[in-house]
């Protein structure tokens, strides 16, 4: 199977931020930062060649998620990679669905909770180097 672009293409060192995916996650920054980090796994190679070539050209910013999707390539092994998934979700209980979407919400506000420690860390670092030092405490003597 031959996909989209050349192999050689994707040594760019060009790498989108969390910004890209916010619209497709609702705005949410936690969703957006997983979605990366799934992008990342498929672009190890997790997903075979066609969605590591896929994930490789969104995360290097050379191409749109929605923009990828619309790749048959892409999409295709999409679908035949998303299918056994499937079959397990369908054949799961009520209960075990409830389990598995309770998993991902305590993901999603761990996620949250990780975000929000690293822009209030982020926040004091910039506050604390801005601050010049009184004078008080000093003395010659």
């Amino acid at each position: 199977m031959r996909f989209p672009l050349d192999s050689a293409e994707n040594s760019s060192d060009k790498s989108v931020d969390d910004s890209e995916f916010l619209e497709m996650t609702q705005q949410d920054p936690a969703q957006a930062k997983i979605l990366r980090q799934s992008l990342e796994h498929l672009a190890s190679g997790l997903g075979g060649p066609a969605l590591k070539e896929m994930a490789q050209e969104v995360l290097s910013g050379r191409m749109g998620l929605r923009e990828a999707a619309n790749v048959s390539a892409y999409a295709e092994e999409a679908v035949q990679r998303s299918a056994p998934l499937a079959e397990k979700w369908a054949a799961m209980s009520d209960s075990e669905r409830e389990a598995l979407a309770a998993e991902g919400e305590r993901r999603l506000e761990e996620e949250r909770q990780k975000l929000e420690e690293e822009r209030r860390t982020e926040s004091e670092n910039r506050s604390g180097g801005n601050r010049r030092h009184d004078g008080r405490g000093w003395s010659l003597y």
